[in-house]
């Protein structure tokens, strides 16, 4: 399975900090916003990741994340010139993803949990069809919502509804077979002029061909488009990290583990960053596996 993370748009909420940046180049607490889809990308095991942004951030990209293979991955980059929708991803990214199957993430959302790495697992396994999740929100009206019948069964998905039928809302990570590309070339843009990942996602739904899973209490789901969003995302790392002295979403230190790339490697890429507290950790990451042996 290849993944695409779309970190593309204007990123208006946030005006004026975005004015000049991407949105997911801005930091939540200690890392860059991209950095928190990545490392989910990488927990399910997908090494190879298309990042799609705009003409003007592109380069930007690049210099901070390179090809990946400092970290044992494979990056490619694309351009999305105007917000044409979610599933615009999958027809800019064709080629990419070849005869493959796709994960989508969005670049601003973070995910969190001592499940995850065992739902994206199945997710991944499950190579027909769709997999989307739902997540219990106070606010529907300002997502995409499932509505289930009593067995957990979808019956309807719909794009921000005035009335939702449900609470759970549609996070911004989902898992497609090959076919996913033709059927965003299939679908055709809503009032609003962009191709809607929910027609994406209806497509299938119609095939009996879509997975829906509950994400239980114990993960947590930060959309971060906002600034009020933003800072409440900071806060929750610096939380659990400050708590536990383990972080979020180091994607060195998830290279590790998945052995990506060895201890010298490791140290490599924390000698270029020893100026900051990022540095120091992902350094004792390697002194306390030379400690166990």
């Amino acid at each position: 399975m290849k993944g695409i993370i779309l970190a593309g748009g204007k990123g208006t909420r946030l005006f004026p900090s975005t004015l000049c940046v991407s949105k997911q180049l801005l930091t939540i607490y200690d890392k860059p916003m991209i950095y928190y889809p990545l490392s989910v990308l990488m927990l399910a095991d997908i090494r190879e990741i298309l990042i799609i942004s705009t003409k003007r951030d592109k380069p930007m990209y690049e210099e901070l994340l390179g090809d990946g293979s400092q970290i044992g991955m494979k990056f490619t980059y694309a351009i999305q010139n105007e917000p044409r929708g979610l599933a615009e991803a999958f027809i800019i990214g064709e080629n990419f993803i070849g005869e493959d199957s796709v994960c989508l993430i969005l670049g601003d959302n973070l995910f969190y949990g001592n499940q995850l790495s065992v739902l994206l697992s199945d997710a991944v396994n499950n190579n027909k069809g769709a997999t989307i999740f739902g997540y219990y929100v106070s606010n529907p009206s300002e997502f995409g919502v499932i509505e289930w019948d009593r067995d957990g069964k979808v019956l309807s998905l719909v794009e921000k509804p005035k009335l939702p039928k449900s609470n759970y809302a549609v996070p911004g990570i989902y898992f497609y077979d090959n076919d996913v590309i033709n059927i965003a070339k299939k679908i055709k843009p809503s009032q609003r002029g962009e191709l809607e990942i929910t027609e994406v996602n209806n497509f299938y739904l119609k095939q009996n061909r879509l997975r829906a899973i509950q994400l239980s209490r114990g993960i947590a789901w930060l959309d971060t488009g906002t600034h009020s969003s933003l800072l409440n995302a900071a806060n929750f790392v610096e939380a659990v990290q400050s708590r536990q002295g383990l972080y979020i979403s180091c994607i060195e230190e998830i290279a590790f583990h998945k052995k990506y790339i060895n201890e010298e490697q490791l140290l490599n890429l924390a000698e270029k960053l020893k100026s900051s507290e990022y540095g120091s950790y992902i350094e004792k990451i390697v002194k306390q596996k030379q400690g166990e042996r």
